[in-house]
């Protein structure tokens, strides 16, 4: 589900509404809400050749018939979908986000060797 478009490495609306246990119009409306939380380093809707290319690329017969171009997220903007998303799934991955930061900040400020 992850793939290089634009020298990024980037999931696809469709398969992160999948992973949210929402459909796609959902994601897509919050994401429309938020759209300050995800700037071009966030997100990005693919150009028609990088769409064609794409499903030239991998055959799977379930990806339907979206009429508009699929967005594209980023790392950043995955992480900033869980916390605009109000799904079960969303709301438990935003958390586990927030406690490994946490703990990783704790870690660094406790190993910092210019203490």
């Amino acid at each position: 589900m992850i793939f290089e478009i634009r020298n990024q490495k980037v999931m696809l609306d469709f398969d992160l509404a999948d992973i949210y246990l929402i459909e796609k119009r959902t994601l897509n409306q919050a994401v429309k809400r938020n759209i300050k939380r995800f700037p071009s380093d966030f997100m990005f809707q693919l150009s028609t050749d990088e769409w064609l290319n794409l499903k030239s690329q991998i055959v799977i017969s379930s990806w339907g018939g979206s009429r508009g171009l699929p967005y594209a997220f980023t790392e950043q903007g995955l992480v900033m979908q869980s916390g605009v998303l109000n799904s079960e799934v969303a709301i438990e991955v935003n958390i586990s986000i927030m406690r490994v930061f946490v703990y990783l900040r704790k870690v660094l400020v406790e190993n910092d060797p210019f203490k």
